[in-house]
């Protein structure tokens, strides 16, 4: 059979919509437990099985890899829920189209998956959670406005049930609007791939959150005070005014702005303690001069009780004079819940004393809330930093 006919495109688009209309499912993060089935509903997902290896390793090299197309990495860490504790064992099926667009078929490839076409794989995460996997990029299917997209499935050694996460899509995709980019349901963190080059390879870092926002999955610990979205998942844009700083008088999206590298964002709202809020203010303007262009500070105050814009400007223009401050932005919005700077994605809790959201290449790689301004903290900070650094590379 000739996969790269008209004909088997048409069915293969057409099991496209099939499939992927069985597998829309509410964001579920914050959902108490139940009794259903861990994941819901996924057709085919019994389909990761047939041709399985006995023995799977944690990197893997797709048949796709020998096509003549953009060689690409996706490689990173499998976490637990808790976004920190690195996840062995876990195995990620996968598979995608062709650089035609296709699921092509091949000789010897067993009928019953078809549908998923030869280019597919697994890899199992390490003692230390990693996983690395290398194939080509995938093309959009033929005639449509579909983005391209990896499909991949997590089997965890502890859940009985396979589950689907959120398809991997590419940043740099045009067919990849914002309006789909706003209904990604974030099944496992962010499915969104950042690339950067490396030789003549495109590298995508992606770590996967296991059972963030995955219906009826276990929870196994205590969550602490809500505030801001998940680790793994990607800080929404937004565009708060900038009373101090180098975009001063400005009213820019800070997580737009700024690319690769570190992103620190220090929320307070409804509760400031200002004696606290600018020892922090101190430590974050050294690590932005001791660090440079790798790392980006900002502060946003949303306090909604007795809002007034020139006031507002006026108090945080004060502390920036007084703590001499050069490198950190500090910002404000009416409120958190503003809808006009889009602050309302961010979901901050107002009524915490503060939250620290850090992240990289816009994904959430840490966060904090209630944290006090000690000596310990600031080490704490610092270090994770270091630790979640990495090769900085771009593509050009």
């Amino acid at each position: 059979m000739n996969a790269k006919t008209p004909v088997t495109c048409l069915v293969v688009i057409t099991n496209f919509l099939i499939s992927c209309s069985g597998q829309t499912t509410p964001n579920t993060l914050h959902q108490p437990e139940n009794k259903g089935v861990v994941g819901g509903p996924f057709e085919n997902g019994d389909f990761m099985y047939i041709g399985m290896p006995k023995n799977i390793k944690a990197v893997d090299t797709s048949a796709g890899w020998l096509q003549k197309g953009q060689k690409l990495l996706v490689t990173g860490t499998i976490y637990k829920l808790d976004g920190k504790t690195p996840a062995s064992n876990v195995i990620l099926y996968y598979y995608h189209t062709d650089i035609n667009g296709v699921y092509a078929d091949k000789r010897g490839l067993d009928r019953r998956v078809v549908k998923h076409g030869y280019i597919r794989g697994w890899v199992k995460s390490d003692a230390n959670g990693k996983y690395a996997i290398y194939t080509v990029r995938p093309a959009p299917y033929p005639n449509t406005d579909f983005e391209a997209h990896i499909h991949p499935t997590i089997k965890e050694p502890e859940i009985d049930k396979e589950y689907y996460i959120d398809e991997f899509v590419f940043d740099d995709d045009t067919l990849l609007t914002g309006a789909k980019r706003k209904r990604l349901e974030n099944r496992g963190g962010s499915g969104v791939l950042r690339l950067f080059a490396k030789d003549s390879i495109q590298v995508a870092e992606h770590n996967i959150i296991l059972g963030l926002n995955i219906p009826n999955y276990p929870r196994t610990f205590t969550p602490e005070p809500r505030s801001g979205l998940h680790i793994g998942e990607d800080q929404p844009s937004f565009s708060p005014y900038h009373a101090f700083g180098p975009d001063k008088g400005a009213k820019t999206c800070l997580v737009c702005k700024y690319g690769r590298y570190h992103g620190i964002l220090f929320f307070v709202g409804n509760k400031p303690n200002w004696g606290e809020t600018k020892k922090w203010l101190t430590f974050l303007e050294q690590q932005s001069v001791e660090r440079g262009r790798y790392l980006k500070a900002y502060f946003v105050y949303g306090n909604n009780i007795d809002y007034n814009n020139e006031k507002r400007q006026n108090q945080l223009e004060k502390i920036g004079n007084e703590l001499k401050l050069k490198n950190i932005a500090l910002t404000f919005v009416p409120s958190f819940s503003d809808i006009e700077t889009d602050i309302h994605l961010s979901k901050i809790n107002p009524d915490v004393e503060n939250t620290f959201i850090i992240y990289k290449n816009r994904t959430i790689i840490d966060k904090h809330i209630n944290l006090k301004p000690t000596e310990e903290n600031f080490e704490l900070l610092a270090k994770e930093l270091d630790t979640n650094r990495g090769d900085y590379f771009e593509l050009d």
